[in-house]
């Protein structure tokens, strides 16, 4: 690995945020989730969840839309809901969902300074009823127009945005927050895999 590599990777390691993640319960389309994770790699999200409880578990993503993102992010699948919320439940302290009801708050008003998860669900139900009863609220995009919607993908990074943007301004992207045996784990795999991407880029070309 060349030094300019390695400095490249080190300057991606210690922006990567530990309590800040996204699950995506049950999303048909694998573009889909290949947008959500080169948006989660772009604002430093290093794990995500991918729930497959209803649907049959996805053994490829769209990797024209993640534009091989999945390569740089930790990805967690599950096939019980039980487990994910579990794991979920020892690293994250708030998990909210997306979801209109009349306890929902405002994207806006989730404090991201703190360990926070956030649940997508699928392009046609949503979020089902199973997940929200085991989240601690659900938040809402602030809309102005007559369809209150969005693509999930889209839902995904305006959220996520947010939560860099406060972030950014409490001092989150300023230091390594990954811990040592992680942030050196990551460094090593990442190191092979940059290696990897180099040879097929030497072997197309």
């Amino acid at each position: 690995m060349t030094p300019e590599r390695r400095e490249r990777l080190l300057s991606v390691l210690n922006k990567r945020q530990p309590d800040l993640t996204v699950v995506l319960e049950n999303v048909f389309d694998p573009h889909n989730i290949s947008a959500v994770m080169r948006t989660c790699d772009a604002v430093g999200i290093q794990e995500i969840y991918v729930l497959t409880n209803k649907i049959p578990r996805h053994k490829k993503w769209g990797a024209r839309s993640s534009s091989s993102a999945a390569k740089w992010l930790t990805v967690h699948q599950y096939e019980s809901a039980e487990e994910c919320f579990t794991a979920l439940r020892k690293k994250y302290k708030k998990i909210y969902t997306t979801h209109l009801s009349s306890d929902a708050v405002s994207l806006h008003d989730i404090d991201f300074t703190e360990s926070v998860a956030l649940v997508f669900g699928n392009e046609h139900a949503g979020v089902s009823e199973e997940i929200i009863a085991m989240a601690d609220g659900n938040f809402i995009i602030p809309q102005m127009g007559i369809i209150q919607s969005l693509n999930i993908s889209v839902a995904c990074a305006v959220s996520i945005y947010e939560a860099m943007r406060q972030k950014k301004n409490a001092g989150h992207y300023d230091k390594q927050r990954l811990d040592d045996n992680t942030f050196n784990t990551l460094l090593d795999e990442w190191g092979f895999r940059a290696d990897d991407l180099d040879a097929i880029k030497q072997e197309e070309q």
